[in-house]
C-alpha cells in the first residue's frame, strides 16, 4: 500500500498547482484574501469530497480549458472543498475525453427535448470547417443540448465522486486505525 499512496502523493505533486500557482491566477486576484484561507487547502473529511464535487462538475461543465481551475476554485470558497483536489478533478476533461463528453452531452439534451443535428455534426467534422462554421452550427441547433447534457453529466459524474470519495475516505481511515491498533484486515 506504501507504493499506492507514493504514487498518489508523487501524481499530485507534479499535476496539481501549488497554492502560489493558483494565488497569481489574474482571475482569482480579487478573491484573494478569500483563496487564501487555509480551511481550503487542508485535507479533511468534508473538505476533500466538496472538492471532488466542484472540480467535477466545474471540469465537465465549463469545458474551457484554463478557466475550469479558476472555476473550481471559486466554487470551492462557499462550499469550503479542498482547492487543490478540485483543481486536479479538473483534468478528467482533457483533449482525450473531451469528445466523449461532447457527444454525449448532445445525445443526453436531445433526449431531452432539445434538437441538435448529428449528421451536421459529422459533415463539420469531415470536412475540417471553419470555427465560424463550428460556431453557427453551435449557436443554432446544439446549444441548447449541449450545455443541458453537459450540465446534467457533470452534475452526475460529480455526486458519484462525491460519494466515491467520502466512502473512500471512510475506508482509507478505519484502515488506519485498524492498523494503528494491530487490527489489520
Amino acid at each position: 500500500m506504501a507504493k499506492e499512496a507514493n504514487f498518489w502523493t508523487r501524481f499530485m505533486d507534479r499535476h496539481a498547482p501549488t497554492r502560489e500557482e493558483v494565488m497569481e491566477s489574474r482571475w482569482l486576484r480579487p478573491f484573494g484574501h478569500r483563496v487564501r484561507r487555509s480551511d481550503l487547502w487542508r485535507f479533511t473529511r468534508r473538505s476533500v469530497p466538496r472538492g471532488v464535487f466542484a472540480g467535477l462538475f466545474v471540469g465537465i461543465f465549463l469545458m474551457i480549458p484554463g478557466l475550469q481551475i479558476v472555476g473550481a476554485a471559486l466554487l470551492c470558497m462557499p462550499m469550503r472543498g479542498n482547492i487543490p483536489i478540485a483543481a486536479a478533478m479538473t483534468f478528467l476533461s482533457n483533449p482525450a475525453t473531451t469528445p466523449f463528453f461532447l457527444i454525449a452531452a448532445i445525445g443526453i439534451g436531445n433526449r431531452m427535448g432539445f434538437h441538435a443535428d448529428l449528421d451536421a455534426y459529422a459533415r463539420l467534422s469531415e470536412s475540417h470547417a471553419s470555427i465560424g462554421a463550428w460556431l453557427g452550427w453551435l449557436l443554432s441547433d446544439a446549444a441548447p443540448a449541449l450545455v443541458s447534457g453537459l450540465f446534467m453529466i457533470g452534475l452526475g459524474l460529480a455526486l458519484v465522486g462525491y460519494i466515491v470519495s467520502l466512502v473512500g475516505w471512510r475506508w482509507w481511515v478505519g484502515r488506519k486505525w485498524r492498523q494503528r491498533y494491530g487490527r489489520v484486515d
